[in-house]
């Protein structure tokens, strides 16, 4: 052991040891910092270290390798020269970066998501101007710039006072005696880079564990070359007749019947009563949870204006998201399909032309917006919405549309904005987009629909100073400006001749944080939404359990339409009692919750079924006798709904 710390190959092992103990004691904080949902099992958390560690021997091993190598070459006769010392400590200062930064990034980054880096820390990557802007506005830039410069400069004096680097340069020694050094390193670089899988760390039922046991910067470079998961190579699978069989009995309503007989159609004639074609304004409320709520138990009285309108309202008290991210809420309330595995929809190739909620609006005259106070270049929202017929309203930055869309793009101008931060302009001037395309329609005397996607509600939690009595940079008061800009909204809409004509659908896009003991938190998938100002309807509460991929076709149901749907979502009030599901996922595990179980499938074939117990359904238990009739349906939903995107059946016709 101490042959490794003197001579040419001390700063490599240098290097190494350093980054497996900073690994470590990152994993130590991140326990602590999950106490409250971590799984007390002593055994389950020294395998999650000891897992951890050749995680974070593969990372430092892959970091240093070409070092190795270096080392290993470069001739004799040129050790310690100028050449030798300048690239020595330009490679070391680029890990040095990279190790710092991603060590100090994961405190953060667990703090928001309750996981290691994962494709969401890879979308970081491209959408540069808000990741930054976002960075920059959330916190000090430039002291986190000179916490780097000084951790990497205090790192070089640590190493010269133990002599670290003196030896590096002194050593010349023969080849053969550098191959003894250098090819260990270079075999556990390739050999454990392609052995460790993310998966090996996915051995309990309790994410904290499971997370533990994995490093940052591996997780990162697994999510960024697996984007995408293909269903049928990872998930468990029925024949394609019994998964489309078992989907299409359960997809039928008490008002529909089959268009065709073909086994793998799925779609349906919807008979409506007494037909009603109201404006439609969508609101997607950006990390809007149910708890924020004085009605699921909110003391803090932050959503005044959201509550007084569900007393007026169709309110649906028992909705579940999705998923854990904007476009997983873009894709079920347009789309209105189970959250496939893998990246959203929304972000995926070729997904122009999808049978959607546009398609069915569009075919009763409606002019679609999508209204964004960012550049809808975020997440590939433009591309999506644009391919689906949307017009689009976003805060243009210069990122053009594809050439394959064929749409409308108008500009937010400078001039309509008063107040605007990382990820758009705050929802007072997003919404009086809204009503200035409102305008523009009724004028035109065409009936529109919009979809509004708010962005006050996030990080760094900025908004126009003077309008609430909360702070800035707090996600309360971010809360409670979010309500306050949609009570103006409404004020302000009552008073043009289109607002007794339109109605508004409010809802979440998903929760503030998924993070907590279980893989799939139910509980933190629980959203509020509304449907307002619904022509002669009284006020209703819907406490029956409803999917985010329902309320469109719900509110089609009030609305008396009749109209073909391929869609997977379902009109509440032409569901059997008993036939209610909510479909909740991440980016690799699926689940269906349906009466108290909650089955689940992920990208290791695995099934686990659990019952689900507590007033916000915050408390799983394992069974062990699964319910078969439950785990069909579970995965005839999500194998039906990931082939027919791939091969091309989900477009519209």
């Amino acid at each position: 052991m101490k042959k490794l710390f003197s001579g040419r190959f001390s700063t490599l092992f240098g290097v190494l040891s350093l980054y497996v103990f900073l690994a470590f004691v990152i994993r130590i904080i991140l326990l602590i910092w999950s106490l409250k949902d971590l799984e007390l099992n002593f055994l389950h958390i020294l395998r999650a270290f000891f897992t951890g560690f050749f995680f974070d021997l593969t990372m430092g091993s892959l970091f240093l390798a070409f070092y190795a190598f270096y080392l290993l070459i470069f001739p004799k006769r040129w050790i310690g020269s100028l050449f030798d010392k300048i690239f020595t400590y330009f490679y070391l200062s680029l890990i040095f970066i990279i190790i710092y930064f991603s060590l100090l990034a994961e405190i953060p980054f667990w703090d928001e998501f309750g996981v290691r880096f994962n494709f969401i820390a890879v979308d970081y990557l491209i959408y540069t101007y808000e990741v930054v802007e976002n960075i920059n506005q959330s916190y000090p830039l430039p002291v986190i710039g000179v916490v780097l410069v000084g951790l990497i400069v205090l790192t070089f004096v640590l190493f010269k006072k133990l002599n670290i680097f003196k030896k590096t340069f002194s050593d010349k020694n023969s080849i053969s005696n550098r191959l003894f050094y250098s090819l260990p390193i270079l075999a556990i670089a390739i050999v454990l880079g392609l052995v460790m899988k993310n998966k090996q760390a996915d051995f309990s039922n309790n994410l904290v564990v499971n997370e533990l046991g994995k490093n940052g910067a591996f997780s990162f470079v697994t999510a960024f070359k697996s984007n995408e998961l293909d269903y049928e190579t990872f998930y468990p699978k029925l024949s394609e007749k019994e998964a489309y069989s078992m989907v299409k009995k359960n997809l039928l309503q008490e008002n529909q019947k089959y268009t065709t007989a073909k086994y793998d159609d799925i779609s349906r004639l919807t008979t409506g009563n007494q037909e009603q074609k109201p404006n439609i304004i969508l609101i997607a409320i950006e990390s809007f949870s149910a708890d924020f709520l004085t009605e699921f138990g909110n003391k803090d009285h932050l959503t005044p204006n959201y509550e007084k309108l569900s007393n007026e309202s169709i309110f649906f008290t028992n909705l579940y998201a999705t998923g854990t991210r904007t476009v997983r809420g873009m894709e079920a309330l347009t789309l209105s399909v189970p959250p496939t595995p893998g990246n959203s929809i929304v972000r995926r190739p070729n997904n122009q032309n999808l049978f959607s909620v546009s398609t069915i609006v569009r075919s009763k005259d409606y002019q679609p917006y999508f209204i964004y106070g960012g550049d809808g270049y975020f997440d590939n929202m433009n591309t999506f919405f644009g391919g689906q017929g949307f017009d689009i309203v976003d805060r243009n930055r210069g990122n053009p549309l594809s050439d394959e869309i064929k749409t409308q793009r108008f500009a937010i101008p400078d001039n309509e904005v008063k107040f605007e931060n990382a990820w758009g302009i705050c929802d007072e001037d997003l919404y009086n987009q809204s009503i200035k395309y409102a305008d523009k329609s009724a004028k035109a005397n065409k009936p529109f629909f919009q979809f509004v996607m708010t962005t006050s509600n996030h990080k760094p939690y900025t908004f126009p100073a003077g309008k609430i009595d909360l702070p800035q940079g707090d996600r309360n008061a971010a809360v409670k400006y979010t309500d306050y800009a949609l009570g103006k909204f409404i004020a302000d809409a009552k008073t043009k001749p289109w607002f007794k004509n339109t109605v508004f659908v409010i809802v979440a896009d998903h929760c503030a944080s998924s993070a907590g003991k279980w893989e799939i938190n139910i509980d933190r998938h629980h959203i509020p939404a509304i449907i307002y100002n619904l022509p002669e309807q009284q006020p209703t509460r819907i406490d029956r359990l409803t999917s985010q991929i329902d309320l469109m076709p719900t509110l089609f149901g009030y609305l008396g339409w009749n109209y073909n749907t391929s869609l997977y979502g379902k009109d509440i009030n032409q569901t059997k009692v008993g036939d209610e599901r909510a479909f909740i996922g991440n980016y690799r595990t699926l689940g269906m919750l349906k009466g108290n179980i909650f089955t689940q499938i992920d990208d290791r074939k695995r099934l686990k079924q659990f019952g689900v117990s507590g007033n916000e359904r915050q408390t799983l238990s394992e069974i062990k006798t699964k319910n078969q009739e439950l785990a069909s349906q579970t995965i005839s939903y999500y194998q039906t709904a990931s082939v027919r995107f791939k091969n091309g059946k989900m477009k519209a016709r």
